[in-house]
């Protein structure tokens, strides 16, 4: 009886390998979607069914990296670039299809699909199986056996290669396959980020394994070798042994391979017919209706080997193994459950609710008897100014905690919540939450002030991990490895159906809010050891904490908005745009669609044959018409400004005019941005809902819209207090640059006295434009600006950007040597830091990419600056707060945009306040040089700016 095979498909490395051979010539469908990962990885795999006829079959995916290997090298595969799009998309479609053709999917979380190969390969060979890993990674050939082979699939003309034990020891130069461990921990890989031995290639490595056999060997034997080699070794003998065990396949994951699940049996074609129709992949269609026949009845008379893919399917479990999974078992219906997290229904806990007048006596006696407690609200709603509370939870003990429900009589409400205040007004009871501004806004409505030392563990994780998500639900999955409970589960998705926290049972009620506060005070414990070890935790406490009831109250306090002014304008911006089609229709010798890019590049590019006949395409095969590309052509082309301009004033139109109207709050009667302190990694705020951070200020019409933005009444007067040229002051002083810091010092204006230096001329005879290019060049600089890049901003050629760019580092040589520093700083550290300590981590300054490096690098000169200037301006918007509070002044701090704060100022405060102001913002932060602050004053924001 002949041996049965196994074919193994290394899913992803199929996968990317078919994306990457049509690259050049990638595959789109009519919906515009690339479907070259799909067709790739399916011609693979219907090659192997065609060709050898298996068996057995089955993929293996991977499913969120490997844990163990991050376990023991926390930056494994930290190099590797983002998944394309394209494979990202592709992967529930293969998953599909193979679902269609009742292929097993081996998918195990935190395994990767090499080990779950090698697990399995392992068994199979035990049960007298051939196996065969399809994959074309060579880290496979360390399992080669008697019965395991490598199958490297055909590409670019070559024919398919098929690794035994021969193979393998004659490609590493090997006597046993186990020695390509030794190999590739020697070697390391960059892709990987496996670190390996320093100065050891292939030809070295080979050459250490004929004389030591193994790495324990050669890092034993280290007085062998001589110069810098036996050095390098020496030094790095930890990393060569971690590096072994990281190249090592895992052949012990908990994967059962059970060869009736696995048998080859024929498709449901109905199902993947569906799949290829909707991939409009009909050639494949053809292909698989010809490998399995569309005669359903037909038996394969002619290739007895292909009839049992006659067989009926065998049903399969959807089920899979997970080393990390929970099982739990429902008491009503006997059914298991099985969770990659603890939850609600397997971990134990003590949620109670809290009602009647000597429960909350009892409830407060133990608040007020603890030093830090977790406190929760929940709502009516996700907006503050109208949310009405629906109950409060606490907790101060894991696992356990207490809810009390809030009635829906506004008069009881504020009664019951009143008898909290003690708590949330003591002093010295710390309150921990997350996202603490939104519940500090809702008490607020309640006339209670939180207050003593607050702790907000989405803010804590910011610091911590500023580039991931920071919402509860991610955060326990990831450091708590606890699933909460999703608020969907109660009031269902999103819709005309969704109901109220009001609506649903109190009982439900009370343990999902609890929930929310234990998790919160879990993940505070967790947080606070790691803010101390990365030394932000007193940026936490000075400035990011602080910041969040200023931020509330700047919220709460919102601003007025000139809604008639903005209906005359938007008219006026109707018949702007209006002239400006018939202009380019005119152009054009016909009428198209402008907000089309296709019709768009159509126009441009076949008809006018604008900028030359060789124009950029997106993956989709339609010309690029994105602002770069537009801003580049309308230097030479009055047309292509014409259409920028156009797109301009649409969106002026759409996201500012017609849409700030509809901001305005019915309770207040006023506009209120949210601020998030947990969205730029930077540290920036950013602002939502209207967003009024990015209203452009370089055009007349979006000047225009500051001019909606008024006063509370005519008792008050609008004051804008700017910080000038303060990113220039920054990287001036932490440069160290002299020649830069100088000119600030004697108060000099920065960019003429730039243009001087670098064109060599006086002062007093730096021209209009010789003093724009030096402020191009100024700001520029902290972005990294090439010459090519300066040449699109100015009328420069690029020859001349370069000499330009030349003297400006001969100018200010100390400018240059501060980049070069910064860089090699975030190489060596993997991060850089503001004034404030804060960090931004750069995980791709290392990379091997040199377009994914470059942008690393840009911003490892570029973020401290930023940050910097963040970190400066919140200084100064809580020192500026404290003292309106304090001092109780009438007038209030309305908005924070970029480097500018905007002031609501009684008219009878307006002269002391601007000193004020002034004082707080130039001495948020002392430099080398002096930080200056401009104030205007206005009856409309324009004006005062």
């Amino acid at each position: 009886m002949s041996q049965k095979r196994l074919y193994l498909l290394d899913a992803y490395a199929l996968i990317f390998r078919g994306y990457y051979a049509f690259i050049k010539n990638p595959r789109i469908n009519s919906k515009g979607m690339d479907t070259s990962a799909i067709m790739g990885f399916m011609n693979s795999l219907m090659d192997i069914i065609k060709r050898e006829k298996p068996d057995h079959l089955a993929v293996a995916f991977d499913k969120e990296g490997s844990v163990v290997r991050t376990e023991m090298f926390a930056e494994y595969k930290a190099n590797r670039d983002a998944t394309p799009e394209a494979i990202r998309i592709a992967i529930p479609y293969i998953q599909e299809l193979l679902k269609a053709m009742h292929i097993p999917i081996i998918e195990v979380a935190g395994c990767e699909a090499d080990d779950l190969i090698g697990t399995i390969a392992k068994q199979a060979e035990k049960q007298n199986y051939q196996v065969f890993m399809v994959t074309p990674d060579k880290d496979f050939a360390q399992l080669v056996s008697e019965n395991i082979f490598m199958y490297k699939p055909a590409r670019m003309g070559n024919g398919i290669e098929i690794w035994g034990v021969p193979e393998v020891l004659a490609k590493f130069e090997i006597e046993r396959p186990e020695q390509v461990i030794d190999f590739l921990g020697m070697m390391g890989d960059a892709v990987d980020n496996i670190p390996g031995l320093p100065g050891v290639g292939e030809v070295t490595a080979k050459k250490f394994l004929k004389e030591f056999g193994t790495m324990e060997n050669l890092l034993e034997n280290t007085h062998l070798l001589k110069g810098k080699m036996k050095e390098n070794i020496e030094a790095n003998k930890e990393k060569g042994i971690l590096s072994k065990k990281l190249a090592t396949i895992i052949t012990d994951c908990s994967v059962t391979f059970n060869e009736e699940d696995y048998e080859l049996t024929r498709p449901d074609i109905e199902k993947t017919e569906a799949i290829f129709k909707e991939l409009e992949f009909r050639r494949m269609s053809e292909q698989f209706d010809n490998l399995f026949r569309t005669d359903h009845n037909a038996p394969m008379a002619n290739n007895p080997e292909e009839a049992r893919l006659y067989k009926k399917p065998q049903p399969k479990t959807d089920e899979q193994f997970d080393l990390f999974a929970t099982t739990s078992t429902d008491e009503a219906t006997g059914e298991v459950r099985t969770s990659y997290y603890n939850t609600l229904e397997n971990t134990e806990h003590n949620y109670q609710m809290v009602q009647g007048d000597l429960g909350i006596k009892l409830l407060l006696q133990n608040l007020l008897s603890q030093s830090s407690v977790s406190f929760d609200t929940e709502t009516t709603s996700i907006d503050p100014l109208t949310a009405e509370l629906v109950g409060l939870s606490f907790s101060w003990e894991k696992g356990k905690g207490f809810y009390v429900p809030v009635p829906e009589n506004q008069e009881e409400a504020q009664i019951l919540v009143n008898k909290f205040t003690p708590f949330f007004e003591a002093e010295n009871i710390e309150k921990i939450g997350q996202n603490l501004k939104y519940d500090i806004k809702v008490l607020t409505n309640y006339g209670i002030t939180v207050k003593g030392k607050i702790f907000d563990t989405m803010i804590a994780h910011y610091l911590i991990n500023p580039d991931m998500r920071h919402n509860m639900d991610i955060l326990s999955e990831t450091y708590l490895k606890y699933s909460p409970q999703s608020i969907e589960v109660l009031i269902g998705k999103k819709g005309k159906n969704q109901k109220t926290m009001r609506e649903v049972p109190v009982e439900d009620v009370k343990e999902y809010a609890v929930e929310d506060a234990d998790v919160t005070l879990q993940l505070k414990e967790h947080f606070s050891p790691i803010l101390e070890s990365t030394a932000t935790k007193q940026l936490f406490d000075e400035i990011e904490i602080p910041l969040v009831p200023v931020l509330a109250d700047m919220e709460m306090e919102g601003i007025n908005l000139d809604i008639n002014f903005l209906k005359s304008l938007s008219q006026e911006l109707s018949n702007d745009i209006q002239t400006l089609e018939s202009k380019i229709y005119e152009i054009a010798g016909e009428k198209f669609n402008l907000a089309s890019p296709k019709q768009l590049g159509d126009i441009l590019f076949d008809k006018l044959k604008i900028g030359g006949t060789k124009q950029k395409k997106t993956k989709t095969g339609q010309y690029a018409t994105g602002e770069e590309v537009l801003s580049y052509l309308a230097l030479t082309s009055p047309f292509v400004q014409d259409i920028l301009d156009w797109r301009q004033l649409v969106k002026l139109q759409n996201t500012y005019v017609e849409a700030l109207p509809l901001q305005v709050n019915p309770k207040t009667g006023r506009v209120h941005t949210d601020y998030m302190q947990t969205v730029a990694a930077t540290g920036r705020l950013s602002s939502n809902n209207p967003n009024l951070q990015n209203i452009p200020i370089r055009t007349e019409r979006g000047r225009q819209i500051r001019k909606a933005f008024i006063a509370r009444d005519e008792n008050h007067t609008l004051v804008s207090a700017d910080y000038s040229q303060i990113e220039l002051r920054i990287i001036a002083a932490l440069s160290g640059e002299e020649n830069m810091i100088k000119s600030f010092q004697n108060n000099e204006d920065i960019h003429k006295s730039t243009a001087s230096k670098v064109f060599n001329v006086p002062l007093e005879e730096v021209t209009r434009e010789q003093r724009s290019h030096a402020k191009t060049v100024n700001f520029g600089i902290i972005y990294g600006v090439s010459a090519f890049g300066l040449s699109n901003q100015t009328s420069l050629s690029r020859s001349e950007s370069k000499d330009l760019i030349e003297a400006y580092y001969q100018t200010y040589p100390r400018l240059k040597a501060y980049i070069q520093e910064q860089i090699e700083s975030a190489r060596e550290l993997g991060y850089v830091q503001t004034i404030s300590k804060r960090r931004r981590y750069l995980k791709d300054i290392n990379s091997q990419n040199m377009m994914v490096r470059g942008g690393a690098e840009r911003n490892a000169v570029n973020a401290p600056i930023q940050g910097s200037a963040a970190d400066i301006i919140k200084i100064a918007m809580i020192n500026i707060h404290r003292r309106l509070t304090a001092e109780n002044w009438k007038s209030k701090m309305l908005l924070q945009v970029h480097d500018e704060l905007v002031f609501d100022v009684h008219n009878t405060e307006l002269d002391r306040i601007q000193g004020m102001i002034k004082h707080e913002m130039e001495n948020a932060f002392i430099l080398s040089v002096p930080l200056e602050v401009e104030i205007g004053v206005g009856r409309d924001w324009l004006e005062a700016h």
